[in-house]
């Protein structure tokens, strides 16, 4: 998420505003090359603001000729391909600026013209090593790893009894023309990675972490050692739609049931969690995981008053996990996709995740929380009731909303965090965090009225 705040009003807040993984500052004295190394850093990543014209938290005043120039072709001069920029003057007073750099995120992979290549984390700009690269590649699309073949894979680690059900299940004529027909096969007949992966007698010989984990917890809290509660832990291997099956029958015999009115107008047990929205949950986990990331696995984890699911690999393409359910229609594995779907096992990544939080908003349960990490991403799933409509009503416009990005940040926010993340100005947002902390909502912290980094969080589970 780029920082889009207006510094024009409030261009002490350059001063203030902490580093993260979208806002950095820099001095005029850098050198276009360091700066450059941020700037391709943030496009590799989710776009940003570089401050350029601050030492030691304090204006420099303005650059000189020569450094307006080379601040100018820095983007030009020292990446590739050349990464969009747009500088921004802020005017602080009469002697002092700060160039602006908003850096956009970018669908494809930069570089410098050395060939290094940096990808912003956190409040890093890390140097990427060529297996970072490649994996940044496949997060951008521009590489396929499911399309690999795998060293040594031939036709004869194919299951064909697997192959033969789904060619009947697509009417292709025969299981050979069903692997052609989806590209399954390169042009010697060799397996690509999708084919074992969906359709291979042991998967887990070519990748050892393709395999699903699910584990059940007595406590809401992971705690260390032997004070650790761990009630259940299954480990599903097999080709994907076998491991998703007995998955799903495990998770299902794990999880606490209710009682509710169902479409048919009747009463029945189900999951806690409804059992579609955890279930798209773990097929969206498997179908658009990483799996060249092969150190690591699903992990499906039962907490008593919430699910979490962690899968290797960062969200794919140009996506922001504070906003899910305006996430474009995407697949990572478009091979293993496409094959999932034409066994009604899955679906493509946005239209899953609105169908998610259709299904907790259904039965009164806070919304789904993506957060991602350098290496992953993890959502969870609160058993934890929406606002009731009583209280909604009297707060004012847009708790709702500010309430719903405090849950989806997964930590606490300043107001003009929640307010960015909405895209409102932040009078009405503060009013609705104040209404919400009188009415026990939220959680103010901070050492005074007037302290920057003071930040908000939800309070507790709402009932």
């Amino acid at each position: 998420m780029s920082v889009q705040r207006n510094f024009h009003e409030e261009p002490n807040q350059l001063l203030q505003f902490p580093e993260d993984q979208w806002f950095e500052r820099k001095s005029f004295r850098i050198k276009p090359k360091d700066l450059a190394k941020t700037i391709v850093g943030v496009a590799n990543s989710e776009g940003g603001v570089i401050a350029v014209g601050i030492s030691d938290r304090q204006f420099e005043g303005k650059p000189t000729a020569t450094q307006d120039n080379a601040l100018r072709q820095t983007s030009l001069d020292h990446t590739d391909p050349t990464v969009r920029v747009q500088i921004e003057l802020c005017d602080v007073d009469d002697r002092t600026q700060v160039y602006l750099f908003h850096v956009l995120p970018s669908e494809r992979v930069h570089y410098l013209k050395s060939g290094d290549c940096f990808l912003r984390v956190g409040d890093e700009t890390k140097h990427l090593r060529a297996d970072d690269i490649l994996e940044l590649r496949y997060t951008k699309g521009e590489q396929q790893y499911d399309a690999t073949v795998p060293a040594n894979a031939t036709p004869n680690d194919l299951n064909m009894d697997l192959v033969e059900t789904y060619a009947e299940t697509i009417g292709s004529s025969s299981a050979e023309d069903a692997l052609k027909a989806r590209n399954l096969i390169d042009r010697e007949g060799r397996p690509r990675a999708a084919a074992i992966l969906l359709f291979g007698h042991n998967p887990q010989e070519f990748f050892p972490n393709a395999h699903i984990r699910v584990l059940r917890f007595g406590e809401d809290e992971r705690l260390p050692g032997q004070m650790q509660q761990l009630m259940d832990d299954q480990r599903f291997d097999g080709p994907i739609p076998q491991q998703i099956q007995a998955a799903q029958e495990a998770i299902s015999g794990m999880l606490p049931n209710t009682r509710r009115l169902t479409g048919a107008g009747l009463f029945e047990d189900e999951n806690l969690i409804p059992h579609d929205v955890w279930l798209e949950g773990l097929v969206n986990a498997v179908v658009h995981r990483s799996y060249s990331m092969v150190g690591d696995h699903i992990r499906f984890e039962i907490f008593p008053s919430r699910i979490e699911v962690s899968s290797p690999g960062r969200f794919p393409g140009l996506v922001d996990p504070t906003k899910p359910e305006s996430i474009a229609r995407f697949a990572r594995n478009p091979l293993i996709a496409r094959v999932t779907a034409e066994l009604r096992i899955g679906q493509e990544l946005g239209e899953g995740i609105r169908r998610m939080f259709a299904s907790m908003r259904r039965v009164g349960f806070a919304d789904p929380v993506y957060t991602q990490t350098s290496g992953s991403v993890v959502l969870t799933l609160n058993a934890t009731q929406r606002l009731d409509a009583q209280v909604l009503g009297g707060l004012p416009r847009h708790s709702e909303d500010v309430l719903a990005a405090l849950e989806m940040s997964g930590r606490p926010m300043s107001t003009g965090d929640v307010a960015e993340a909405l895209g409102l100005s932040a009078p009405p947002v503060r009013r609705a965090l104040q209404a919400m902390r009188d009415a026990g909502l939220v959680h103010w912290r901070g050492n005074g009225p007037r302290d920057p980094r003071a930040v908000w969080s939800v309070k507790g589970p709402l009932r």
